[in-house]
C-alpha cells in the first residue's frame, strides 16, 4: 500500500465517498504501525466535484483524453513556430473539443450518481483548458492524480518562439535604432484576437442552429403525437356511437320476441 496508488483509487470515488474511504485507509496504516503513510494518506484532500468529474473523463474515456493532450501539444508547437494558420484552426478546434468533452464528463458523472450544475460544468471546462496549456497538469490529469483545480489558463505562457520562427517584419524592427524600438503594439495581434472571437461566434452560431433544429424536430414529433391522439379519440367516439346504435336496434326488436313466448289471456284465466 503506497500513497500514490491510494490517491488514484480515492480520487476515483465520488466526492461523497472520499472522506470515509480515506479515513479507513488511515486507520489501516496506523494499525500496521506505518505512521508516515497514515499521515500522507490523511493529508489527501477531497476533490471538488469539477476536479472529480474531469478525472472521471480521463479514466472512462482515455482515448478522448489522449486526443485532448495531443491537441495541446499541437497548439504549443504552433505557438513556438508562430504558425498563424495552424493557430487559428487549432484555436477553433480546442473550443469545440473542450465543450464536447465537458458535456461527456457531465454525463459520466450523472451516470455515477453525481449531479453537475452549470457552474461546475464551467469549472470542468476551465480544467480542460489548463490541461491544454500545461503539460504538467495534463500528465497529472491523465494519471488520475489531479488533486485540485489548476489556476485559470491565460494562454500558453512560458513558450518562446523557435529560432528563426519570428516573421521577417519583426526581425527588421529589431535591427532599427534604439529610439525606433518604442512603437505601438503589433496590429496583427488585435486581428488574431478578432479572428479567434469570430471563430468562437461561428461555433456558437452552429451550436445554436443545431439546438434550434433539435427543438423543431421535437415540436414536429409532439404535433404528430397530438394528431395521432386526436385520431384515436375520434375513432373511439365513432366506436362508442356504433355500440350505442347497436344497443338501440337490439332493444327495438326485443319486445316482439318476448310477446310470442309469453302465455295468452285464456291460458292465464285457466290458471285462475
Amino acid at each position: 500500500m503506497d500513497v500514490e496508488s491510494l490517491a488514484v483509487e480515492l480520487f476515483g470515488l465520488r466526492p461523497a465517498e472520499f472522506t470515509a474511504a480515506r479515513d479507513e485507509y488511515v486507520a489501516k496504516a496506523r494499525k500496521a504501525g506505518d505512521r508516515e503513510l497514515a499521515a500522507a494518506i490523511s493529508a489527501l484532500r477531497k476533490p471538488t466535484v469539477a476536479v472529480w468529474a474531469a478525472g472521471l473523463l480521463a479514466r472512462r474515456r482515455p482515448k478522448e483524453a489522449q486526443s485532448l493532450v495531443q491537441l495541446g501539444e499541437a497548439l504549443r508547437t504552433a505557438h513556438r513556430t508562430l504558425d498563424a494558420g495552424q493557430l487559428r484552426r487549432l484555436s477553433h478546434d480546442q473550443h469545440v473539443v473542450i465543450q464536447r468533452l465537458a458535456r461527456t464528463a457531465r454525463a459520466l458523472a450523472v451516470e455515477a450518481g453525481q449531479a453537475v450544475s452549470e457552474p461546475v460544468l464551467h469549472e470542468v471546462e476551465q480544467i480542460l483548458h489548463a490541461v491544454l496549456a500545461d503539460p504538467d497538469v495534463a500528465a497529472q490529469w491523465m494519471a488520475g492524480r489531479l488533486v485540485k483545480a489548476p489556476d485559470a489558463a491565460l494562454g500558453f505562457t512560458g513558450l518562446e518562439p523557435a529560432p528563426g520562427a519570428a516573421p521577417p517584419r519583426r526581425a527588421a524592427r529589431s535591427a532599427a535604432p534604439a529610439k525606433e524600438q518604442v512603437r505601438p503594439p503589433d496590429p496583427d495581434a488585435g486581428g488574431r484576437v478578432v479572428q479567434v472571437r469570430r471563430e468562437r461566434a461561428r461555433a456558437a452560431r452552429a451550436e445554436a442552429a443545431e439546438a434550434e433544429a433539435e427543438a423543431e424536430r421535437l415540436e414536429a414529433a409532439r404535433a404528430a403525437a397530438q394528431e395521432a391522439a386526436d385520431r384515436a379519440g375520434t375513432d373511439a367516439a365513432a366506436a362508442e356511437e356504433e355500440v350505442r346504435v347497436a344497443g338501440c336496434e337490439r332493444s327495438r326488436y326485443s319486445p316482439g320476441v318476448s310477446s310470442r313466448n309469453s302465455p295468452g289471456p285464456g291460458a292465464r284465466r285457466g290458471l285462475r
